[in-house]
């Protein structure tokens, strides 16, 4: 299975971002408002990706640093170096760099611009889907059908 399939199963509401200079404590709010885990940072309204900026980054930076990071902008705590996936990509692939890189969230990027973003969830719902399907053919082809 590749990223195009997840991507296509995904609900059509976009990918949430924001401006590098949001500070963390909007971002934090972002973050619990729509109930998730990571805003892409992007400076041109949403086409490319300039960092990400996880929940993770957050609690890390209040434990080294207190409340005070909440005023600072998003750019200064993001995630600059982005792994990225295309639509191409297999799934295993996907995965396998998520569990090394111990992040959840992959952007997804088409001749650079941002056009989706892949979780972990994703990944293992689509693992989960395509062992049902291959479960199914197997028990098919033993009963004869």
């Amino acid at each position: 299975m590749l990223v195009q399939a997840i991507l296509k199963s995904k609900a059509a509401e976009g990918v949430v971002t924001v401006e590098p200079s949001v500070t963390v404590s909007e971002a934090a709010k972002i973050l619990a408002e729509k109930r998730i885990g990571t805003v892409i940072v992007s400076d041109d309204g949403g086409k490319t990706a300039a960092g990400i900026l996880s929940e993770r980054d957050i609690v890390r930076e209040l434990a080294a640093s207190g409340s005070g990071c909440l005023t600072q902008p998003v750019s200064a705590y993001m995630t600059h170096d982005l792994v990225t996936a295309s639509r191409q990509d297999s799934v295993q692939d996907i995965m396998s760099r998520m569990t090394e890189g111990r992040f959840r969230h992959m952007p997804v990027l088409e001749d650079g611009q941002l056009i989706g973003i892949v979780t972990l969830g994703d990944v293992v719902k689509a693992q989960l889907t395509e062992l049902a399907m291959e479960k199914d053919a197997l028990e098919g082809m033993i009963m004869g059908h």
